[in-house]
């Protein structure tokens, strides 16, 4: 029996990661360990209850204040015991976070395979987004497995001369998360709120967004909703409290914004599955739209997610004030760019990602 260790820390990660878990742990030649970091912690515990996953180890690394070289240091050290332990044949990480980054590292370090989930993705810009560039490459160096979602996240691979044969498309596990947690008959207090109006939903968390960039992105937001009288906002809030007080300061008292504490998934994909269109400078959310056919403002300079601007769901519009003003009414008051940007084509799978992926480790390991 092999043992494989999938490491996880915050909650985009969890999102992408729970599934898998829950298909790796129908397949009997392998023993599964969870191990989370705890890098978001009241964020992660809403995933994993979500999808009735329960850990193995908790590092619980967070801490008030915590920076970069807090997080790496503290998973590395909290790695090396675990993974002394443990011994595991394989360690699973995910994506661009700094938990992947460090859990790689402690692999590495160890002498520990490892296989890298949402492989492939690229800015080729380590200033953006920052320090998800730096991670997702640095990750890949020393991967043994590369599954990426994409043809296009595979030929960033090939291109950077990482062996064909251990590059696997699978598509994303977003589509497989989302299988698990749309359902028809969804109910919630926000979308009474938002009844007889347009719902626009609206995500804003970005490290390199804080600031000025983040003013520019809310301003041009509330003079839309000054404007137009049928649509509501709704902002799921992030914890870190300069953005909950940049958004206090914009947006005030206005009855057409509602923000709200973080949502657990399966309210939030069923939200973002009846609400009109997206704004959002997220990396997960570009994927989770694409699948559902809803279309979104990507409120970012750059995206590692160009197939999804390719096919027409996706719009990068940056964040100057007067470019989010004038692309988020664009957006509500011209049928014929609404209508092609929700039809679009699907880039990121069918929601078969974690079958590919066992699939694969099974044959291999």
């Amino acid at each position: 029996m092999k043992k494989i260790m999938v490491v996880f820390g915050t909650r985009p990660e969890a999102i992408k990661m729970c599934p898998l878990v829950k298909e790796l742990y129908k397949i009997k030649e392998f023993q599964t360990l969870v191990l989370i970091t705890g890098q978001h912690r009241e964020m992660l515990k809403q995933v994993l209850d979500s999808f009735f996953v329960t850990p193995d180890y908790d590092l619980n690394i967070m801490k008030e204040g915590q920076d970069l070289f807090d997080i790496t240091i503290s998973i590395l050290t909290g790695m090396k015991k675990v993974l002394e332990t443990e011994k595991p044949d394989l360690v699973l990480v995910h994506g661009d976070t700094t938990t992947a980054f460090a859990a790689s590292l402690a692999a590495f370090y160890m002498n520990i395979p490892y296989g890298h989930v949402e492989a492939g993705l690229r800015t080729y810009d380590l200033t953006a987004p920052y320090p998800e560039e730096y991670n997702r490459q640095a990750i890949g160096i020393g991967a043994k497995f590369h599954f990426a979602p994409t043809k296009t996240a595979k030929m960033n691979l090939v291109k950077e001369g990482k062996p064909e044969s251990s590059i696997f498309v699978t598509g994303n596990t977003i589509m497989d998360a989302l299988n698990l947690s749309i359902n028809d008959n969804y109910t919630h207090p926000v979308l009474e709120w938002a009844s007889g109006s347009r719902l626009v939903l609206l995500t804003a968390h970005r490290r390199e967004n804080l600031g000025p960039p983040l003013y520019d992105i809310f301003h041009g937001i509330k003079r839309v909703l000054n404007e137009v009288n049928d649509v509501k906002v709704l902002y799921p809030i992030h914890l870190n409290p300069a953005i909950r007080k940049i958004a206090a300061e914009v947006f005030k008292e206005d009855s057409k914004i509602k923000i709200i504490e973080p949502l657990n998934v399966i309210d939030f994909h069923n939200i973002m599955y009846r609400s009109e269109f997206i704004l959002t400078d997220s990396g997960g959310i570009q994927e989770e739209a694409s699948g559902l056919k809803k279309p979104v403002l990507v409120l970012r300079d750059t995206t590692e997610r160009p197939e999804g601007i390719q096919t027409g769901t996706l719009k990068l519009i940056g964040t100057g004030e007067e470019t989010i003003y004038r692309e988020f009414k664009r957006l509500l008051t011209d049928k014929e760019e609404y209508d092609a940007m929700s039809k679009a084509s699907n880039p990121y799978g069918d929601g078969t990602a974690c079958k590919q992926i066992i699939d694969i480790l099974t044959s291999r390991l």
